[in-house]
């Protein structure tokens, strides 16, 4: 049995924890927020065995085998580093940290400490992106030629807000921009060329943003994020003899279309619980097998996606 901590109990952190109550090699050790009241009723409602009102109480707890952190982005790489340095193996939210300097130095600390240290991008782990890898790996597309995605909502423009407030490591590039950037790094490596542009918003980040990648062998992606307006949110990946559709939200979508030759094909691909059962899945296998990283999400990957989202980042004038 893995037992679990978790720190900063959002949204995100309860869908995981929901997911984490259907895995059987799972257990929810401790939870932990600085406002105890909350700590309590999300211990009560996801049965954890304890709650804590500071993080550094929860860190203390010899009981916690991996800490998954999901604060804001600001201070994943403070939670990630006081984690490893507690002893703790760590998941860490997307984006891993904010710069590739401080995912080198928490890269750095998981060795020394002999951790297991995993960015928490559940979109690598779902059925779906599993599939796609196995259709890519067999030739089913041919020869791989692009990537067009993007994610976008009209978000709340509170500029106090995690979304909109440069403080606190907003911006859609880094919230939401993400996922399309991963998926083309997944599918087609490092680009030779980024080309970016965006509407910035009166608090410095980015509002929405623009993406075109291209590659030594022709290969381009195209990718975009918005907090101005609803977008698709679909991924198209075309090959020189067929394509795939990832439905909304491609993300962690649970049906593919194949297209070859004119025939179109429908894939089911659901997800287990809300879909970040498969990270967790990953984690725990990886600690079963006494492993410091996932060769799914590795820490060359983590440190490949940070330094493009830099590039895009100083391309935007976004800075932290």
């Amino acid at each position: 049995m893995i037992r679990f901590g978790i720190i900063g109990l959002g949204k995100i952190a309860a869908r995981f924890a929901q997911d984490l109550t259907l895995h059987p090699k799972a257990k929810l050790q401790a939870v932990a927020s600085r406002n105890g009241r909350k700590a309590q009723q999300f211990a009560d409602t996801y049965s954890a065995a304890r709650h804590y009102d500071s993080y550094e109480k929860l860190l203390a707890d010899p009981k916690v085998d991996v800490v998954y952190i999901a604060t804001p982005n600001h201070l994943h790489f403070t939670h990630t580093m006081q984690s490893l340095e507690a002893g703790k193996h760590v998941i860490c939210e997307k984006p891993f940290a904010l710069e590739a300097a401080q995912v080198r130095k928490m890269i750095n600390k998981a060795k020394s400490k002999q951790r297991f240290l995993m960015e928490a991008l559940w979109t690598r782990f779902i059925p779906a992106t599993e599939k796609v890898l196995e259709l890519i790996d067999e030739g089913v597309l041919g020869e791989l030629q692009s990537v067009r995605a993007d994610f976008g909502f009209a978000a709340s423009q509170d500029p106090n807000g995690r979304l909109f407030n440069r403080a606190l490591g907003g911006g859609s590039l880094l919230d939401i921009g993400i996922y399309p950037v991963y998926l083309s790094y997944l599918l087609l490596g490092k680009p030779e060329a980024i080309h970016a542009e965006a509407k910035m918003h009166y608090t410095g980040v980015d509002s929405n943003c623009h993406i075109e990648l291209t590659y030594a062998d022709g290969k381009s992606a195209i990718l975009e994020s918005s907090f101005l307006e609803t977008t698709p949110t679909e991924a198209i990946i075309e090959g020189t003899q067929g394509g795939i559709y990832m439905h909304p939200r491609f993300h962690h979508c649970e049906k593919l279309s194949l297209e070859q030759g004119g025939a179109l094909k429908e894939i089911e691909v659901p997800c287990v619980g809300l879909g970040y059962y498969h990270e967790i899945d990953e984690v725990i296998s990886c600690l079963e097998a006494g492993k410091l990283e996932s060769a799914k999400m590795s820490h060359k990957d983590s440190l490949a996606l940070i330094e493009l989202l830099d590039a895009v980042r100083s391309l935007i004038g976004l800075q932290y």
